[in-house]
């Protein structure tokens, strides 16, 4: 039996670097391809190519003779990052995915997985920090608060498309807030629990304890742990399932919880001082009986453990720069 040849694109980034070791890890042949290496690991893919994929002919090239393409290239970052960046996303992400997707067409591929986004869902129904969690039919009517959640659920669309029209096996996740190691910590791009990670390890290694957040830190989320978002990208991508499907933890935190829990992580106390800036939709939870029916599978990592693994490396990387160290 010939080796599976997949694609991943985004391989440069958080998620996808990790899903290139997690397939190898299952016997895949995998080629990466981003407009990037990974910066905090080294190349883990059969073959790596940099290609910038709002190229159509770079679209063409990079699913050259592969099976089944993972779709996770996106001009993408944090709040801060989406929340000012609306027509460079919405231009950005809309040619990668139309071509990747197109060039996987005209290229064979037999399956294609495309990462959606819980930005799907509609802000009517996010304005409530004790929110009503979200299953998958809620993102219509159709009202998502920026445009990256436009962009991806117009491919959603176009992948259920390109499925009914041309018989490519498409999949389609939701991601609801991954995080872990080895991800953006800094920048502006970096999602809550690295930029709190970020912000605890320069309070305990400086001595200062206080540490600043964009609003009142009353807004509500759900982390899924990147272990956890690559075994269900494994299931999704091997069901039979056509439909958009969440995949996230469904266990909600306040952000103010969030970050005591990276505190105690790191063994301070903090003071939390409250600023001005972009927070999103007031409350944001993942529905999972859908995952559990179809996957017959759910998140297993709970916050704490996550949140460790996440901290540790990020306050690596913090005593590094900052030349200061990590006290015993």
């Amino acid at each position: 039996m010939s080796q599976t040849r997949v694609l991943i694109t985004g391989a440069g980034g958080f998620i996808g670097h990790h899903l290139v070791t997690f397939l190898r890890a299952k016997g895949y042949w995998v080629r990466g391809v981003d407009i990037k290496v990974p910066e905090y690991s080294d190349i883990d893919a059969d073959e790596f190519e940099v290609l910038d994929l709002r190229r159509w002919d770079n679209c063409l090239q990079a699913t050259r003779g592969i099976d089944e393409v993972y779709g996770l290239a996106a001009d993408m970052g944090g709040m801060g990052f989406i929340s000012a960046h609306h027509s460079e996303i919405l231009h950005n992400n809309s040619l990668i995915n139309t071509h990747t997707l197109d060039a996987a067409r005209l290229n064979g591929v037999n399956r294609y997985f495309y990462t959606s986004s819980a930005c799907v869902y509609p802000e009517f129904k996010q304005t409530e920090a004790n929110v009503v969690p979200l299953k998958e039919e809620d993102a219509y009517p159709a009202m998502p608060q920026d445009a990256y959640g436009w962009e991806k659920l117009v491919m959603e669309r176009l992948c259920t498309h390109y499925r009914e029209d041309y018989g490519i096996r498409t999949r389609i996740v939701r991601f609801h807030n991954i995080f872990g190691p080895q991800g953006t910590w800094e920048g502006g791009r970096e999602k809550a629990p690295a930029a709190l990670s970020r912000k605890v390890a320069i309070a305990k290694l400086t001595g200062n304890h206080e540490i600043e957040m964009w609003g009142d830190g009353e807004q509500t989320r759900s982390f899924c742990y990147i272990d956890d978002c690559l075994e269900g990208i494994y299931r999704l991508m091997r069901s039979d399932h056509t439909f958009p499907l969440n995949l996230g933890s469904d266990r909600m935190v306040t952000i103010n919880e969030l970050a005591h829990i990276v505190a105690r992580i790191a063994g301070i106390e903090i003071t939390i001082k409250h600023i001005d800036g972009p927070q999103g939709v007031r409350g944001r939870n993942s529905d999972n009986t859908r995952l559990r029916e179809v996957l017959k599978w759910e998140p297993q990592l709970t916050l704490e453990e996550g949140l460790q693994n996440t901290y540790t490396w990020i306050e690596q990387q913090v005593s590094q720069k900052l030349g200061l160290p990590i006290p015993k």
